[in-house]
Protein backbone atom coordinates (compact mmCIF):
# COMPACT_ATOMS: atom_id res chain seq x y z
CA UNK A 1 0.00 0.00 0.00
CA UNK A 2 0.82 3.29 -0.91
CA UNK A 3 0.18 6.86 -1.65
CA UNK A 4 1.93 9.50 -3.92
CA UNK A 5 1.62 12.99 -4.59
CA UNK A 6 3.36 15.84 -6.69
CA UNK A 7 2.35 19.31 -6.92
CA UNK A 8 4.02 22.02 -8.82
CA UNK A 9 3.59 25.22 -6.64
CA UNK A 10 5.22 26.94 -5.27
CA UNK A 11 8.14 24.21 -5.91
CA UNK A 12 7.90 21.62 -8.13
CA UNK A 13 7.37 18.38 -5.44
CA UNK A 14 6.83 14.82 -5.93
CA UNK A 15 7.03 11.79 -3.28
CA UNK A 16 5.47 9.57 -1.74
CA UNK A 17 4.95 7.19 1.47
CA UNK A 18 5.44 4.09 1.30
CA UNK A 19 3.84 1.39 3.26
CA UNK A 20 4.97 -1.90 3.60
CA UNK A 21 5.15 -4.95 6.19
CA UNK A 22 9.35 -5.15 6.08
CA UNK A 23 12.39 -4.09 4.32
CA UNK A 24 13.22 -5.17 1.24
CA UNK A 25 16.22 -3.20 1.29
CA UNK A 26 15.61 0.36 0.43
CA UNK A 27 18.13 3.06 0.32
CA UNK A 28 18.81 6.21 -1.78
CA UNK A 29 20.73 5.43 -4.78
CA UNK A 30 21.89 7.88 -7.26
CA UNK A 31 22.17 6.46 -11.03
CA UNK A 32 25.05 8.49 -12.86
CA UNK A 33 24.52 9.00 -16.83
CA UNK A 34 27.42 6.41 -17.42
CA UNK A 35 25.92 3.54 -15.71
CA UNK A 36 25.06 1.03 -18.22
CA UNK A 37 21.57 -0.04 -18.01
CA UNK A 38 20.96 -3.34 -19.78
CA UNK A 39 17.42 -4.59 -19.89
CA UNK A 40 15.86 -8.54 -20.90
CA UNK A 41 14.65 -7.45 -24.25
CA UNK A 42 14.85 -3.86 -24.68
CA UNK A 43 18.52 -2.52 -26.17
CA UNK A 44 20.81 -1.50 -23.68
CA UNK A 45 21.30 2.54 -22.37
CA UNK A 46 24.95 3.32 -21.87
CA UNK A 47 24.21 6.82 -21.42
CA UNK A 48 21.12 8.43 -19.66
CA UNK A 49 19.96 11.22 -17.39
CA UNK A 50 21.18 10.83 -14.31
CA UNK A 51 18.58 10.00 -11.36
CA UNK A 52 17.60 9.68 -7.81
CA UNK A 53 15.39 8.03 -5.44
CA UNK A 54 14.83 5.21 -2.92
CA UNK A 55 15.68 1.60 -4.50
CA UNK A 56 17.35 -2.05 -3.54
CA UNK A 57 20.32 -2.44 -5.48
CA UNK A 58 20.52 -6.62 -6.41
CA UNK A 59 23.19 -7.35 -8.67
CA UNK A 60 24.48 -3.77 -9.32
CA UNK A 61 21.08 -2.98 -10.32
CA UNK A 62 18.78 -0.14 -8.94
CA UNK A 63 15.47 -1.71 -8.10
CA UNK A 64 13.47 1.83 -7.75
CA UNK A 65 9.97 2.24 -5.87
CA UNK A 66 10.71 5.80 -7.08
CA UNK A 67 12.96 8.28 -8.54
CA UNK A 68 13.53 11.51 -10.57
CA UNK A 69 15.68 12.43 -13.20
CA UNK A 70 17.45 15.57 -13.78
CA UNK A 71 15.59 16.96 -15.77
CA UNK A 72 12.87 17.17 -13.11
CA UNK A 73 10.65 13.86 -14.12
CA UNK A 74 8.86 11.64 -11.50
CA UNK A 75 8.04 8.07 -11.61
CA UNK A 76 6.83 5.65 -8.92
CA UNK A 77 5.58 2.43 -8.67
CA UNK A 78 2.63 1.87 -6.36
CA UNK A 79 0.88 -1.69 -5.46
CA UNK A 80 -2.04 -2.54 -7.84
CA UNK A 81 -2.69 -6.23 -6.50
CA UNK A 82 -5.47 -8.54 -8.65
CA UNK A 83 -5.62 -5.79 -11.21
CA UNK A 84 -2.10 -5.42 -12.58
CA UNK A 85 -1.58 -7.91 -15.13
CA UNK A 86 2.08 -8.44 -17.70
CA UNK A 87 1.66 -10.91 -20.73
CA UNK A 88 4.15 -13.84 -20.31
CA UNK A 89 7.20 -13.63 -22.14
CA UNK A 90 6.17 -16.11 -24.69
CA UNK A 91 3.33 -14.00 -25.97
CA UNK A 92 5.07 -10.92 -26.47
CA UNK A 93 6.77 -10.41 -30.22
CA UNK A 94 9.65 -7.63 -29.77
CA UNK A 95 10.92 -5.35 -27.60
CA UNK A 96 9.31 -5.34 -24.31
CA UNK A 97 10.26 -4.26 -20.92
CA UNK A 98 9.90 -5.91 -17.31
CA UNK A 99 8.07 -3.61 -14.73
CA UNK A 100 11.04 -3.15 -13.04
CA UNK A 101 12.73 -2.18 -15.65
CA UNK A 102 9.96 0.69 -16.63
CA UNK A 103 11.44 3.20 -14.20
CA UNK A 104 14.63 3.75 -15.92
CA UNK A 105 13.77 3.45 -19.22
CA UNK A 106 11.27 6.06 -18.84
CA UNK A 107 13.62 8.59 -16.61
CA UNK A 108 16.55 7.50 -18.39
CA UNK A 109 15.18 8.98 -21.47
CA UNK A 110 12.66 11.01 -20.99
CA UNK A 111 13.08 14.82 -20.43
CA UNK A 112 9.44 15.81 -19.47
CA UNK A 113 6.21 14.54 -18.68
CA UNK A 114 4.96 15.02 -22.48
CA UNK A 115 8.07 12.53 -24.26
CA UNK A 116 7.29 9.96 -21.06
CA UNK A 117 3.37 9.91 -21.91
CA UNK A 118 4.83 9.12 -26.12
CA UNK A 119 6.80 6.30 -24.67
CA UNK A 120 4.77 4.88 -22.92
CA UNK A 121 2.14 4.56 -25.55
CA UNK A 122 4.98 2.20 -27.29
CA UNK A 123 5.95 0.28 -24.48
CA UNK A 124 5.21 -3.54 -24.46
CA UNK A 125 5.20 -5.17 -20.83
CA UNK A 126 6.18 -8.41 -20.50
CA UNK A 127 6.13 -10.70 -17.26
CA UNK A 128 9.76 -11.50 -16.50
CA UNK A 129 11.07 -11.19 -13.00
CA UNK A 130 14.13 -9.94 -12.11
CA UNK A 131 15.77 -13.25 -10.59
CA UNK A 132 14.59 -16.42 -9.17
CA UNK A 133 13.25 -15.65 -5.90
CA UNK A 134 12.35 -12.07 -6.79
CA UNK A 135 8.45 -11.69 -7.04
CA UNK A 136 6.99 -10.19 -9.93
CA UNK A 137 5.23 -6.75 -8.44
CA UNK A 138 1.68 -6.08 -9.34
CA UNK A 139 2.51 -2.08 -10.38
CA UNK A 140 0.78 1.38 -11.29
CA UNK A 141 2.94 3.85 -11.62
CA UNK A 142 2.72 8.00 -11.18
CA UNK A 143 4.47 9.99 -13.74
CA UNK A 144 4.68 13.64 -13.01
CA UNK A 145 6.61 16.57 -14.14
CA UNK A 146 5.95 20.38 -13.18
CA UNK A 147 3.44 20.55 -15.99
CA UNK A 148 0.99 17.53 -14.81
CA UNK A 149 0.53 14.03 -13.56
CA UNK A 150 -0.08 10.74 -15.16
CA UNK A 151 -1.00 6.87 -14.28
CA UNK A 152 -0.21 4.03 -16.42
CA UNK A 153 -2.23 0.89 -15.58
CA UNK A 154 -1.19 -2.40 -16.59
CA UNK A 155 -4.46 -4.54 -16.97
CA UNK A 156 -5.02 -7.62 -19.43
CA UNK A 157 -6.00 -5.41 -22.42
CA UNK A 158 -2.74 -3.51 -22.21
CA UNK A 159 -1.23 -0.53 -20.61
CA UNK A 160 -4.03 2.37 -20.17
CA UNK A 161 -2.47 6.05 -19.26
CA UNK A 162 -4.78 8.11 -17.31
CA UNK A 163 -4.33 12.13 -16.94
CA UNK A 164 -4.33 12.99 -13.57
CA UNK A 165 -5.71 16.12 -12.28
CA UNK A 166 -5.79 15.75 -8.63
CA UNK A 167 -2.10 14.25 -8.57
CA UNK A 168 -2.64 11.61 -6.03
CA UNK A 169 -2.52 8.08 -6.38
CA UNK A 170 -3.17 5.05 -4.30
CA UNK A 171 -3.37 1.81 -4.76
CA UNK A 172 -7.06 0.30 -6.20
CA UNK A 173 -9.40 0.26 -7.08
CA UNK A 174 -7.68 1.24 -11.09
CA UNK A 175 -8.01 4.86 -11.15
CA UNK A 176 -10.75 6.30 -13.43
CA UNK A 177 -13.06 4.85 -9.96
CA UNK A 178 -10.43 6.26 -7.55
CA UNK A 179 -10.77 9.60 -9.43
CA UNK A 180 -14.83 9.55 -9.73
CA UNK A 181 -15.64 8.31 -5.92
CA UNK A 182 -14.12 12.31 -5.49
CA UNK A 183 -17.97 13.16 -6.46
CA UNK A 184 -19.21 11.86 -3.32
CA UNK A 185 -17.41 14.42 -0.78
CA UNK A 186 -17.64 17.37 -3.35
CA UNK A 187 -19.70 18.95 -0.19
CA UNK A 188 -16.28 18.99 2.34
CA UNK A 189 -14.76 21.61 3.21
CA UNK A 190 -12.21 23.17 5.21
CA UNK A 191 -14.52 26.40 6.65
CA UNK A 192 -16.62 26.24 9.30
CA UNK A 193 -20.22 24.03 8.72
CA UNK A 194 -23.17 25.55 8.20
CA UNK A 195 -26.29 24.56 8.91
CA UNK A 196 -28.11 22.84 5.87
CA UNK A 197 -30.08 20.16 7.68
CA UNK A 198 -32.84 22.68 8.76
CA UNK A 199 -32.91 26.45 9.19
CA UNK A 200 -35.73 26.01 11.56
CA UNK A 201 -33.37 23.83 14.53
CA UNK A 202 -30.36 26.17 16.31
CA UNK A 203 -27.89 24.43 14.48
CA UNK A 204 -23.94 25.29 15.20
CA UNK A 205 -20.79 24.34 15.43
CA UNK A 206 -19.55 23.17 18.16
CA UNK A 207 -15.61 22.61 17.41
CA UNK A 208 -13.00 23.44 14.66
CA UNK A 209 -12.94 21.47 11.26
CA UNK A 210 -16.82 20.39 11.00
CA UNK A 211 -17.07 21.47 7.53
CA UNK A 212 -15.03 18.02 6.27
CA UNK A 213 -16.90 15.76 8.88
CA UNK A 214 -17.52 12.71 6.70
CA UNK A 215 -13.64 12.75 5.25
CA UNK A 216 -12.48 9.04 5.52
CA UNK A 217 -10.13 8.12 8.27
CA UNK A 218 -9.01 4.85 7.40
CA UNK A 219 -6.34 3.28 5.56
CA UNK A 220 -7.59 1.98 2.44
CA UNK A 221 -6.59 2.51 -0.83
CA UNK A 222 -9.95 4.51 -1.43
CA UNK A 223 -10.10 6.34 1.95
CA UNK A 224 -6.47 7.44 2.00
CA UNK A 225 -6.99 8.50 -2.10
CA UNK A 226 -9.94 10.95 -0.80
CA UNK A 227 -8.04 12.02 2.25
CA UNK A 228 -4.57 12.96 0.18
CA UNK A 229 -6.67 15.00 -2.21
CA UNK A 230 -8.34 17.08 -0.07
CA UNK A 231 -5.37 17.79 2.23
CA UNK A 232 -3.25 18.58 -1.11
CA UNK A 233 -6.24 20.65 -2.25
CA UNK A 234 -6.26 23.01 0.72
CA UNK A 235 -2.63 23.24 1.82
CA UNK A 236 -1.72 26.76 2.41
CA UNK A 237 2.32 26.35 1.40
CA UNK A 238 4.83 28.62 2.60
CA UNK A 239 7.20 30.79 1.18
CA UNK A 240 10.47 29.50 1.31
CA UNK A 241 11.33 25.48 -0.30
CA UNK A 242 11.78 24.12 3.02
CA UNK A 243 8.44 25.73 4.27
CA UNK A 244 7.10 23.48 1.63
CA UNK A 245 9.23 20.47 1.96
CA UNK A 246 7.88 20.63 5.49
CA UNK A 247 4.18 20.90 4.56
CA UNK A 248 4.51 18.49 1.41
CA UNK A 249 5.46 15.74 4.64
CA UNK A 250 2.55 17.57 6.72
CA UNK A 251 0.46 15.80 3.68
CA UNK A 252 1.96 12.84 3.16
CA UNK A 253 1.57 12.87 7.83
CA UNK A 254 -2.15 12.39 7.29
CA UNK A 255 -2.54 8.87 5.32
CA UNK A 256 0.67 7.18 7.25
CA UNK A 257 0.22 3.98 8.65
CA UNK A 258 0.80 3.88 12.39
CA UNK A 259 2.17 0.78 13.35
CA UNK A 260 -0.74 -1.72 14.66
CA UNK A 261 -3.36 0.36 13.25
CA UNK A 262 -3.33 -2.06 9.80
CA UNK A 263 -2.27 -5.67 9.89
CA UNK A 264 -2.14 -8.29 6.89
CA UNK A 265 -3.58 -11.18 6.30
CA UNK A 266 -0.53 -13.10 7.75
CA UNK A 267 -0.68 -10.52 10.86
CA UNK A 268 2.08 -8.64 9.91
CA UNK A 269 1.96 -4.82 10.70
CA UNK A 270 1.41 -2.51 8.03
CA UNK A 271 3.70 0.47 8.43
CA UNK A 272 4.57 3.56 6.51
CA UNK A 273 8.25 2.44 6.18
CA UNK A 274 9.47 5.39 4.99
CA UNK A 275 8.20 8.94 3.08
CA UNK A 276 9.77 11.13 0.64
CA UNK A 277 9.68 14.65 -1.23
CA UNK A 278 11.81 15.45 -3.51
CA UNK A 279 12.58 19.05 -5.00
CA UNK A 280 12.54 18.19 -8.61
CA UNK A 281 14.12 21.41 -10.00
CA UNK A 282 17.30 21.11 -7.60
CA UNK A 283 17.68 17.57 -7.39
CA UNK A 284 17.26 16.90 -3.60
CA UNK A 285 15.89 13.86 -2.33
CA UNK A 286 14.21 14.46 1.41
CA UNK A 287 12.93 11.34 3.44
CA UNK A 288 12.33 10.15 6.55
CA UNK A 289 11.43 6.58 8.10
CA UNK A 290 9.12 5.30 10.44
CA UNK A 291 11.39 4.69 13.16
CA UNK A 292 13.46 8.21 12.33
CA UNK A 293 11.35 11.11 11.87
CA UNK A 294 14.81 13.32 11.31
CA UNK A 295 14.96 14.75 7.45
CA UNK A 296 17.43 14.06 5.48
CA UNK A 297 18.30 15.19 2.37
CA UNK A 298 20.46 13.04 -0.34
CA UNK A 299 21.75 15.58 -3.92
CA UNK A 300 21.85 14.49 -6.91
CA UNK A 301 24.23 17.06 -8.42
CA UNK A 302 26.63 16.69 -5.42
CA UNK A 303 28.02 13.53 -7.03
CA UNK A 304 29.96 12.92 -10.14
CA UNK A 305 27.28 12.35 -12.52
CA UNK A 306 29.34 11.69 -15.51
CA UNK A 307 30.34 8.11 -13.34
CA UNK A 308 29.70 4.55 -14.16
CA UNK A 309 28.67 3.29 -10.87
CA UNK A 310 25.78 3.73 -8.69
CA UNK A 311 26.20 5.94 -5.49
CA UNK A 312 24.45 4.78 -2.28
CA UNK A 313 23.28 6.28 0.96
CA UNK A 314 22.12 3.77 3.62
CA UNK A 315 19.34 4.13 5.97
CA UNK A 316 19.95 5.45 9.56
CA UNK A 317 16.60 4.06 11.26
CA UNK A 318 17.78 4.78 14.78
CA UNK A 319 15.45 7.87 16.30
CA UNK A 320 17.19 11.09 16.78
CA UNK A 321 16.29 13.51 19.04
CA UNK A 322 18.32 16.47 20.44
CA UNK A 323 18.56 17.60 23.75
CA UNK A 324 18.38 20.92 24.83
CA UNK A 325 19.39 20.34 28.43
CA UNK A 326 21.36 17.58 28.73
CA UNK A 327 21.17 14.00 27.61
CA UNK A 328 18.87 11.49 29.53
CA UNK A 329 20.16 7.82 29.78
CA UNK A 330 18.82 5.74 27.76
CA UNK A 331 16.20 3.10 29.44
CA UNK A 332 16.27 -0.27 28.41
Amino acid sequence: MCTSITVSSPLCLHGRNLDLEYSFGEQVVITPRSYEYRFHRHPALPRHFAMIGMANVADNYPLYAEAVNEKGLYMAGLNFPGNAWYPPQEEVLGEAVTPYELIPLVLGQCENLAQAKELLETVQLVGIPFAPGYPLAPLHWHIADATGALVAEPRKDGLHLYEDPAGVLTNNPPFPYQLTALNNFQHLSPKPAENRFAAALPLAPYGQGMGAIGLPGDFSPQSRYVKACFLKANAVWGDTPLSAVAQFFHILDGVAMVRGSVRTPEDKCDITTYSCCIDAEHGIYYFKTYDNNRIRAVHLHAEDLEADTLFSFPLQDRQDVEHLNGRIPETR
